[in-house]
């Protein structure tokens, strides 16, 4: 029999093609949620070169066409993502001609990831500033892909995250539109204060649960959708890229830790941290950190006990940094990170779990 190994070529072009329907969402989200904020008349069309291209294309804002929302994506997401990969790219040049190896194709999937962690709204050139700092000081002042211990996409997004906090979170950046502000479920749960019951979570964010589960919602261009995720999951999961333990774990961390803040939490607390188990899935970003951020190879823990640690430590810190942090309600890029840091130590210690256990089995036998 003859065995097909997967090269690093091939599975970095699987992960971007699991991320299609991320994509897919991407465009058409934008989209959406600009002309239905446009249609109802709480924004005006930003002021900027994308009216005009979108008036030659013969394209409007109707909420209701299909081609009028993926057009107007487009215009948003398509210049992050040249920007990401050109500016991007051109480090990795840089680096290849100086350490004479050609250029690894694990950009591909950090250029396909970063972008859609960002808002639609986001200046050209802070996406410019973030992809340096993911690439050079994330990745390639490690050695380079395989030797970096942080995700490089991941670490681009906290870096503008910290240093323009203003651009990437708050009430106006995630639709484009003029004048319109608006939080995601996540921002106007966590900023809602209660005094006795929580109150309805669909009449208090404005979306139902399937409207998180589905993606039309306000948040990240990439990663509204949970059900793309999902799709995206399967994907991985099916070719053997992503670790199933590692997703498992997230969730089931997340799940045990909002369980009990929804149980026993306090009644004078922000509504966050009483929020339902089922709806910290559908809500920010944990989905698509769950399933493209968290299992990365590189970063992640190696052994598969290791993995489901891992995992349940990124869900449950997730958790805590959402419900105690009100100013950031979403943990999920925090708690990759801590993950990414503490996995050499989980993988230490259940190695070492293993031969003290082999040991005792040897010296009882």
């Amino acid at each position: 029999h003859v065995r097909d190994a997967m090269d690093l070529k091939r599975m970095m072009i699987m992960v971007v093609v699991a991320l299609g329907p991320c994509f897919f969402m991407a465009l058409h989200n934008t989209g959406y949620q600009a002309n239905l904020a446009i249609s109802a008349e709480r924004g005006t069309p930003l002021d900027n070169w994308r009216e005009g291209v979108l008036t030659a294309l013969g394209r409007g804002h109707d909420v209701g066409n299909f081609l009028d929302n993926m057009a107007l994506g487009a215009l948003y997401f398509l210049p992050v993502y040249a920007v990401t990969v050109a500016v991007g790219g051109l480090w990795e040049l840089l680096f290849s001609v100086v350490r004479r190896h050609e250029i690894n194709e694990g950009f591909l999937v950090t250029s396909a990831l970063f972008p859609l962690t960002l808002p639609p709204t986001i200046p050209l050139w802070q996406v410019a500033i973030g992809i340096s700092f993911g690439v050079v000081i994330g990745k390639e002042i490690f050695g380079g892909v395989g030797k970096n211990f942080l995700n490089p996409a991941l670490t681009a997004r906290a870096f503008l995250y910290f240093a323009y906090p203003a651009q990437i979170s708050g009430d106006k950046v995630w639709t484009a539109a003029d004048g319109f502000t608006g939080a995601t479920p996540l921002g106007a749960l966590g900023t809602f204060q209660i005094e006795t019951a929580a109150p309805d979570t669909s009449v208090l964010t404005g979306y139902s649960w399937w409207d998180c589960f589905l993606g039309f919602i306000q948040g990240s261009m990439g990663e509204t959708s949970t059900l793309a995720c999902l799709i995206g999951a399967a994907v991985l999961i099916a070719t053997g890229i992503g670790s199933w333990r590692v997703m498992a774990g997230c969730v089931a961390g997340a799940l045990g830790m909002s369980t009990l803040l929804w149980l026993f939490g306090s009644a004078s607390s922000t509504a966050i941290t009483v929020l339902p188990p089922w709806w910290h899935l559908v809500v920010g970003g944990f989905a698509f950190g769950t399933v493209f951020m968290a299992t990365d190879p590189v970063s992640a823990a190696m052994t598969d006990v290791g993995r489901w640690w891992y995992g349940t430590v990124i869900g449950v810190f997730t958790i805590l940094v959402r419900c105690i942090n009100p100013a950031y309600p979403e943990g999920i890029m925090l708690a990759i990170l801590f993950g990414n840091v503490m996995a050499p130590l989980i993988d230490y210690f259940v190695i070492q779990s293993n031969i003290k256990r082999r040991a005792a089995r040897y010296a009882a036998g």
